[in-house]
């Protein structure tokens, strides 16, 4: 067996049409579909998907076990980046060379408006 690349992650937000709007309006994901009966959105990141999952509340006793999602930037200008970000509101972390599975690049760190973590690289 070999693994070739990532499918999609899932990531349990506490509102799904906020959720929508950032990913799509803040982070430019394209909304592929949307399934509201079970509270399920799927957007594309590249020839990904970044499902957002809500109305099923995280057991009592669960804990985060995912520091951040790391999305790679076509043309990466962080000046720009930041910029975007910025006018949305979105607070972005310091811009540093960080190792990653492209090798060494520029990226930032940000969450999203359930706070999970997101980095932006080149």
């Amino acid at each position: 067996m070999e693994i070739s690349g990532i499918d999609h992650v899932v990531v349990r937000v506490a509102d799904l049409d906020r959720s929508i709007r950032f990913y799509r309006d803040v982070l430019g994901c394209t909304l592929d579909w949307r399934r509201d009966e079970i509270g399920l959105a799927h957007l594309r990141v590249g020839t990904a998907f970044i499902d957002l999952l809500a109305g099923q509340p995280m057991p009592a006793d669960a804990v985060p076990n995912m520091d951040h999602l790391c999305l790679t930037v076509a043309n990466f200008d962080a000046d720009e980046v930041r910029r975007q970000l910025e006018c949305h509101g979105v607070a972005v972390g310091p811009v540093a060379e960080r190792y990653g599975a492209s090798g060494w690049g520029q990226s930032l760190y940000l969450s999203d408006p359930d706070g999970n973590g997101l980095e932006l690289r080149g």
